[in-house]
């Protein structure tokens, strides 16, 4: 199941958007009306994010680490984004949302090396300085569940140390330097 964030000040546009998605598609989403009100530790690795051109420019560090999981809502063509024009009929809006999920999980499969979801949660919280007892915690899970995790997430990686999986983990958008604990 996909997590999607819909992040608009038009609450008409915003429901409508998350009615199509929520009664054609296996995803949770979620409307919001600004980046203020997303909770980051709560989202999955693969959150997608839907926003309009205005909410993008004012918020460009919450979204350009997480630009290949950001769709803009625009009826222009947007250099190097992914767009979804609020002005097509019903069908082809739909269609258009098939075509961005199934491109999000060819990505996400492509990018995981072969990491579980729960692996990627694992390696995120890792990432941003969590220790194994937090991590447990936040997930829900055991100490040695965690462990567990970290070997098989070392294993598939070969990156062995804390700084090498931060590393990776903003390499590939799982993080952005904002989600780093101070």
């Amino acid at each position: 199941m996909v997590d999607i964030v819909i992040i608009d000040k038009d609450t008409l546009r915003a429901l409508g958007l998350k009615y199509l998605i929520d009664r054609f598609f296996e995803a949770k989403s979620h409307v919001v009306s600004s980046v203020a009100d997303v909770d980051v530790n709560e989202l999955s690795a693969g959150t997608l994010f839907f926003t309009t051109p205005q909410c993008y420019i004012v918020a460009q560090d919450f979204f350009i680490p997480r630009r290949s999981r950001t769709i803009i809502i625009t009826n222009e063509n947007v250099v190097d984004a992914e767009t979804l024009n609020p002005k097509l009929d019903e069908n082809s809006i739909i269609q258009r949302l098939e075509e961005i999920l199934a491109d999000h999980n060819t990505d996400r499969e492509s990018r995981s090396n072969g990491l579980s979801q729960r692996e990627i949660d694992v390696l995120r919280l890792v990432a941003m300085g969590y220790i194994n007892k937090e991590i447990a915690d936040r997930l829900s899970i055991s100490v040695n569940t965690v462990l567990t995790h970290r070997k098989n997430i070392t294993a598939k990686l070969g990156i062995r140390s804390v700084s090498g999986l931060g590393v990776y983990a903003m390499m590939n958008g799982y993080i952005c330097e904002s989600d780093l604990r101070r």
